[in-house]
């Protein structure tokens, strides 16, 4: 059995969150056996523990990132995780071999709906930053799971919560069947 991290970047999950939320209760259950870190849970003023975080990719041969989309990027929790956490030495550089091989799953939600993303900026170039630094730390990247359309501005309305909440089930279903297909 590999070791599988999931990360969840969402920088309030419990109070903020419809379908990350959802997603990363479904996949406790799902993945019992994988280790799961709350960022917002640990690091709510952003004071990033990078050796107890480094540990835990040391650790892992599969790491998820879950996020949503915030302004066509990553939460700003989970860019201070990396800029703490993925540092020379460790992660890159002549010394820094501690990520080589391991496999590297985004999974990540936008508000916006998939239509938005067209020709012009697809949901592919969202992960752009994520495909360089899996080269940059010998990561093999293993590509993504994403789910659009779940704005938590939403949440409110009856049907489509109903909705946002089937594919957010969905969303962890196919999420758990793709970390077992790289076991």
């Amino acid at each position: 059995m590999k070791n599988v991290l999931i990360v969840s970047g969402h920088p309030e999950l419990k109070n903020n969150s419809f379908a990350n939320k959802i997603i990363m209760e479904d996949l406790e259950k799902l993945l019992p056996e994988a280790t799961f870190d709350y960022l917002d849970r640990l690091y709510p003023d952003y004071q990033i523990n990078a050796e107890a975080e480094q540990a835990k990719l040391a650790a892992a041969d599969i790491i998820v990132l879950q996020f949503p989309i915030f302004w066509y990027s990553m939460p700003a929790l989970l860019a201070k995780w990396m800029e703490d956490v993925f540092v020379r030495g460790f992660s890159h550089g002549s010394q820094g071999k501690a990520l080589v091989g391991k496999k590297l799953v985004l999974s990540f939600t936008t508000g916006a709906p998939e239509s938005a993303y067209d020709a012009a900026f697809p949901v592919d170039a969202l992960t752009g930053r994520f495909v360089q630094t899996a080269g940059l730390t010998g990561m093999i990247y293993e590509g993504y799971v994403y789910t659009g359309g779940v704005s938590y501005a939403d949440r409110t309305d009856p049907a489509r919560a109903a909705d946002m909440t089937a594919v957010s089930h969905a969303h962890a279903k196919r999420l758990a069947e793709k970390i077992a297909s790289l076991m």
